[in-house]
């Protein structure tokens, strides 16, 4: 266990919530209602703010490592696609308001297991980070699974984009439990979340929720490769996007 591998474990985690952050952004002024438009946005809201502190201990980390001083603005902007360790679920496109929600969904229940173990690490920095986190999660969960269940068990319309945004995204759910090198090497000593045990917890919520929606669980496919920095293309217009005027004007400020 090295500091390396607390670096690579925070950055994975500020990558995961500042990518799911932004792909949420991308609805603000295009909701269904209004509602559930400041809804989302307050969620997409809550997840940069956590890849905020993330980042920032992050950085703290690498110039205590003897590196180059760096901010959480270089770390979100400056790097390229493959140097993110996000998992390839939360770069997702957004696809239509059901899948969405159901990308959502399948990380919130994640995050609220994960966030509830996290809160216990013998690093006192991420433990803080969870704590405050676990409390935007819980709201986070309930959301999204009363839209997936309302979507779900709905209309023939809405059910049968629930089923068609259950088949594209369920494959990649399973690398959110297949732990990297970096967590791996943490989890003994008690830092990291050992994914094995909330993995249970997780298929649990899940499967309840996807009973109630009348959905069918699909089978157990599975890609990954987004902790190493293997990225589907979704990742790179992405990144496009959103570090285009940070590297067009490099050092601007607001």
């Amino acid at each position: 266990m090295t500091v390396q591998h607390t670096i690579d474990y925070t950055l994975h985690l500020a990558d995961n919530a500042l990518v799911l952050g932004h792909r949420n952004s991308e609805w603000t002024g295009h909701g269904p209602i209004l509602e559930q438009d400041i809804a989302l946005s307050n969620i997409a809201l809550d997840l940069i703010g956590q890849a905020r502190y993330l980042y920032q201990y992050a950085a703290r980390l690498m110039t205590m490592q003897g590196g180059p001083e760096v901010t959480e603005d270089v770390l979100a902007y400056l790097r390229d696609s493959w140097d993110y360790r996000n998992c390839l679920l939360v770069e997702q496109a957004n696809g239509d308001w059901g899948k969405t929600v159901l990308r959502q969904f399948f990380f919130s229940a994640y995050q609220y297991f994960f966030y509830r173990e996290l809160q216990h690490s013998r690093d006192a920095e991420l433990s803080a980070i969870a704590e405050k986190a676990l409390k935007e999660v819980t709201y986070h969960l309930r959301w999204s699974s009363e839209w997936v269940i309302r979507l779900g068990d709905g209309t023939e319309e809405s059910h049968a984009r629930m089923e068609k945004a259950l088949d594209q995204l369920w494959m990649y759910t399973g690398e959110l439990f297949q732990p990297a090198g970096f967590e791996q090497a943490l989890a003994p000593g008690g830092i990291a979340v050992d994914l094995g045990e909330i993995k249970p917890l997780w298929e649990l919520r899940v499967g309840e929720v996807l009973k109630e929606a009348t959905l069918t669980t699909p089978g157990s496919m599975m890609q990954q490769g987004g902790k190493q920095g293997k990225h589907t293309e979704h990742l790179g217009y992405l990144l496009a996007e959103m570090q285009f005027l940070q590297r067009a004007y490099p050092g601007n400020e607001w």
